[in-house]
């Protein structure tokens, strides 16, 4: 049977043009009545005012992601999580600090070329020189420190700290004391200059080869093996006062000294940077010349131990960090001598002015040529309760 063919249909209605400030296919939104919210404010644009839902932006449920409505936050949880994230960030400050400070030591000393040396025992025994070096320094400097244009250095302090079992001791060795110069190398050319029996003040073998020979003239003459060496110069010391704010002092009796530069009344004070360092190397307002000089330095240095060894300084950055700068681009020390050598050498001198130790003069027993003579049988008894790691009990007198 034939098909017939269907009409065809009538062609499709194109959509309405969209209605204007709409959509297409919807009407116009008629403006918000006055006062009308549209949820922006609360940000419930995709939720009802009531709180029915979350939209971006929108209040969180009672519970929050995850959690029942109605159940707290896990304090205990978020306390753990800060601890340990506190933890690591002091960690790594620390570490940071460390690196930081032990690159910046000056390790110049090299005591594996002293010969001869005396045996180990179980204390720790530092050598600590305070020198005459004007290193850095500009005129303007050297004119308001008095420390005068001499080239080169020289000792103006010496002293040796033991750290001890039974105690800490520091004794000075003065400048004129009288000694030996032993067998030694050279520092420099390598050479062995033999002993000539030469007897010379002991400021005289850092004169003449440095920091290794005058290890070597005390280690000779004492018969105490030095375990580390540290060495500061005159703008070094200066600008660690200056960066720990000062040190207080309590000066027995008031002096002046034209040459040094000091003028100080009796009575508790502090000292800055320019004042400390015309403390310590006052000689000539003294009856007793370089042995009072060499107490007076002691009692300082234990004193700046005490305040840099302290929590208002360690961990107060913005002292402990120009501290540190300034005393580790100025301190010379020998090669094997760590962060942790030098901290306890601090530590060791604090003890000694908290009364845990003795600070003392290496015994004197007169004078040859103007040096002068230690007693013999007292220095033998000292060293000998140095090394049994004993408490010293010998005096200076």
């Amino acid at each position: 049977m034939r098909r017939h063919a269907q009409p065809p249909g009538p062609p499709p209605r194109p959509p309405p043009p969209p209605a204007p400030g709409g959509y297409a296919g919807l009407p116009r939104q008629s403006p918000p009545p006055s006062g009308y919210d549209s949820g922006y404010n609360t940000g419930q644009v995709y939720g009802t005012p009531g709180g029915g839902g979350r939209g971006p932006g929108g209040p969180r449920r009672p519970g929050g992601p995850g959690r029942p409505p109605g159940q707290a936050p896990d304090w205990r949880k978020r306390l753990k999580v800060g601890a340990i994230v506190l933890l690591v960030a002091v960690v790594g400050t620390s570490v940071g600090t460390y690196f930081w400070a032990d690159g910046k030591m000056r390790r110049e000393v090299d005591l594996a070329k002293v010969i001869d040396r005396p045996a180990e025992d179980d204390c720790t025994t530092y050598l600590i020189v305070g020198s005459d070096s004007r290193e850095g320094m500009s005129a303007e400097e050297k004119k308001k420190l008095h420390t005068g244009s001499a080239e080169g250095k020289r000792t103006d302090s010496m002293m040796v700290l033991a750290a001890c079992g039974g105690g800490n001791s520091m004794i000075s060795l003065p400048r004129d004391s009288d000694v030996e110069i032993p067998k030694f190398v050279g520092s420099e050319s390598g050479k062995t200059f033999p002993t000539q029996g030469r007897r010379v003040k002991l400021n005289a073998a850092y004169a003449e080869d440095g920091p290794e020979l005058l290890v070597r003239t005390v280690e000779h003459n004492t018969g105490l093996r030095i375990d580390h060496y540290a060495e500061i110069g005159f703008a070094g010391f200066a600008n660690i006062v200056d960066a720990l704010g000062g040190v207080e002092m309590d000066i027995p009796k008031a002096f002046k000294d034209k040459k040094s530069g000091a003028d100080f009344q009796a009575g508790k004070q502090e000292l800055n940077g320019e004042q400390a360092l015309a403390f310590v190397r006052t000689r000539y307002a003294f009856a007793g010349s370089d042995l009072d000089r060499t107490k007076n330095q002691q009692k300082f240095l234990s004193a700046l131990a005490s305040q840099a060894a302290t929590p208002g300084t360690i961990l107060n950055p913005f002292k402990l960090y120009p501290t540190m700068g300034a005393g580790l681009d100025t301190v010379i020390v020998d090669k094997d001598m760590s962060l942790f050598d030098l901290a306890e050498m601090f530590f060791a001198m604090k003890g000694v002015s908290g009364g845990e130790g003795t600070s003392m003069n290496m015994p004197i027993s007169g004078e040859r040529g103007g040096n002068l003579v230690w007693n013999q049988d007292k220095v033998k008894e000292l060293v000998k309760q140095i090394q049994n790691d004993e408490k010293v009990t010998v005096t200076e007198k």
